[in-house]
């Protein structure tokens, strides 16, 4: 009699379900609330009469969320995911209120940067429950999930927030989130005791010094927040000195060799990186380049985004769908490649008689590519992250994406507001940028493969 063997288990299995749609509602949560201030935040800095801080209302929870990112994957290796998936949810819901409640903007600062470190405690915690919680065959398709809980905010989110805002107050916009979160959070409650517990263990040698370096490195990614908001002198200032800080020290809290693409889990880590810089710089220049060189409402402008979006999320229902690939490389190779030639045709309707449709259609190629390789990134994380270094990697992945994004969206402010004439040029080269590190990552992407010496 021939055995045969049991099938894997789906996300929604018995001893996964309330795991699955808890995470996936967290990381909707923190989804909404990053994309949703940003649609209040106008309003609050008006009504508490601060906007000399607007810059340090979104730098601030950057930091911090830095800091608590590289401070999560040690707490995760050292005594496991769940202590810190709690205190990154006291965290976030504590800096929710104080926000929510606040009579002054200095306040309101302060719960936003509370809110940074729950958020960036949360979601590393979230990435090595994962390691931990799931088989390996089912890592794309929760990674999946993940993706797909960050598009639908983006669709509906800062819409919602605008009629919130207009119709109710902007307070709710901050204090309605913790209401939805401690339930989503107590549906993993049952699933996180079944997880293997990891042995409490010292920090890793050099634990505290990347402490500081993230302290370095959130502190200087604030500074590019706020560089962008100013004007002139203080403008190019306040940027250099991020700028080289970030240079300076985002390579110590990566794995060695990320920022060359080094095989196997640094170059998984810097192609997160380069793939980050290339959608994000692209991004935000597309509603203005549609705005002012073909005329398009914000809304039709928004539109395309809305496009991107939706083609994300397609991408990585495909790739969480498909029979593991024979190489590693296919998939990250095959969304860059798609963001890559998807950026590339957004930049031809900067030619005269090109029809608006092919931006749109370039936007879904490049959305379709992300789809595809974003989670594959992630999975690729837990597979090739040593025993014990899964907070680790999942800390790096993440903040090699954070950094890439807040450094390319610097340098394409300092190109948009170069002034260039036409303006049409301007655009040409931010989209130039974020195609070129599109390509540099399709073209290193075979060295995720880590070498035949390699233990993984």
């Amino acid at each position: 009699m021939t055995a045969t063997l049991a099938p894997a288990p789906g996300l929604f299995a018995p001893r996964l379900r309330a795991m699955t749609v808890g995470s996936v509602a967290l990381i909707s949560l923190l989804a909404f609330e990053a994309l949703a201030v940003g649609t209040a935040m106008p309003t609050v800095a008006r009504n508490l009469d601060g906007l000399a801080l607007y810059g340090l209302a979104f730098g601030g929870p950057f930091a911090t969320g830095v800091l608590a990112m590289v401070l999560s994957g040690i707490w995760c290796d050292t005594r496991g995911p769940g202590s810190p998936m709690w205190h990154g949810l006291l965290w976030f819901g504590a800096g929710l209120v104080v926000a929510g409640t606040a009579s002054t903007m200095e306040v309101l600062v302060v719960g936003r940067v509370v809110q940074g470190f729950g958020s960036g405690l949360l979601s590393v915690a979230l990435y090595v429950i994962v390691g931990q919680a799931y088989p390996d065959e089912l890592h794309r398709r929760i990674f999946a999930a993940f993706a797909a809980a960050w598009v639908v905010p983006s669709l509906v989110g800062p819409a919602v927030a605008g009629l919130v805002v207009e119709h109710l107050h902007w307070r709710f916009v901050f204090l309605a989130v913790p209401a939805v979160a401690v339930p989503a959070a107590l549906l993993m409650r049952p699933g996180l005791r079944s997880v293997a517990a990891t042995a409490v263990t010292r920090p890793s040698v050099g634990a505290v010094a990347r402490i500081g370096w993230a302290c370095g490195a959130g502190v200087s990614a604030a500074l590019l927040h706020i560089g962008g908001q100013q004007h002139g002198a203080s403008a190019l200032a306040l940027s250099a000195v991020a700028t080289g800080g970030l240079l300076f020290c985002a390579p110590r809290l990566l794995p060695p060799g990320s920022l060359r693409a080094a095989r196997g889990l640094p170059a998984v880590i810097g192609l997160r990186g380069l793939a980050s810089a290339a959608f994000v710089g692209a991004e935000v220049v597309i509603p203005l380049m549609l705005s002012r060189e073909r005329g398009l409402s914000p809304t039709a402008a928004g539109l395309v985004l809305t496009t991107g979006a939706l083609f994300w999320s397609a991408g990585s229902w495909i790739q969480g769908r498909m029979r593991v690939p024979a190489s590693r490389a296919s998939l990250p190779r095959a969304g860059l490649a798609c963001v890559t030639a998807g950026i590339g045709t957004v930049a031809l309707t900067l030619l005269p008689g090109t029809p608006v449709a092919v931006a749109v259609l370039g936007w879904a190629v490049a959305g379709l590519g992300m789809g595809l390789l974003y989670p594959s990134l992630s999975a690729l994380t837990l597979e090739l992250s040593a025993p014990g270094e899964q907070g680790r990697s999942s800390s790096s992945l993440q903040l090699c994406d954070s950094l890439g994004a807040a450094t390319v969206l610097a340098l394409t402010g300092a190109v948009l507001a170069s002034g260039s004439a036409p303006a049409s040029g301007s655009f040409l080269v931010a989209l130039a940028i974020s195609t070129a590190l599109a390509l540099s990552g399709t073209l290193l992407a075979t060295r995720v493969t880590p070498t035949p010496s390699s233990p993984r």
